[in-house]
């Protein structure tokens, strides 16, 4: 959420570490992916990274840059109504909430092209990380450069 004035600290910054890639003590590949799976393919490490823009465009900009510099395969644009405390005053603000699917291989490149395009100083950046089973995960790692 950036207020309308702009006046938002740059925390993180893009030369900060990217998530929790290369944070001490978290490691994306000390989740271990199932074994067993079954239909078209291995198990893969993917990750789902959380950041909102304030309209459709330039949600839909933002998306189409990261598909087409290949650091994520698939964006799931949504209209969201975010609840914050900002300033200690409780704002409210219509947005719109990406869900940027990739691979933990990508957040390094894909955390600094997010930086450089995003519309708010403060960009949101949250990783959730997963493995997807089968014929998903692996059209996933054919879409990322």
């Amino acid at each position: 959420m950036e207020p309308a004035d702009g006046t938002a600290a740059a925390y993180p910054s893009p030369s900060d570490p990217p998530g929790f890639v290369g944070v001490s003590g978290f490691n994306v590949t000390a989740v271990k992916p199932a074994i067993g799976s079954s239909g078209g393919g291995p198990d893969r490490m993917v990750c789902v990274v959380l950041t909102s823009e304030a309209t459709p465009e330039r949600a839909d900009a933002l998306a189409r840059a990261l598909v087409e510099q290949r650091l994520v395969a698939c964006v799931s644009v949504l209209p969201v109504r975010s609840h914050y405390r900002w300033q200690g005053a409780l704002e409210a603000a219509d947005e719109v909430k990406l869900l940027l699917k990739t691979t933990p291989e990508q957040l390094s490149d894909l955390y600094q092209a997010l930086h450089a395009l995003h519309g708010y100083q403060t960009p949101e950046w949250i990783v959730l990380g997963g493995i997807s089973r089968g014929d998903y995960g692996l059209w996933l790692g054919e879409q990322l450069g």
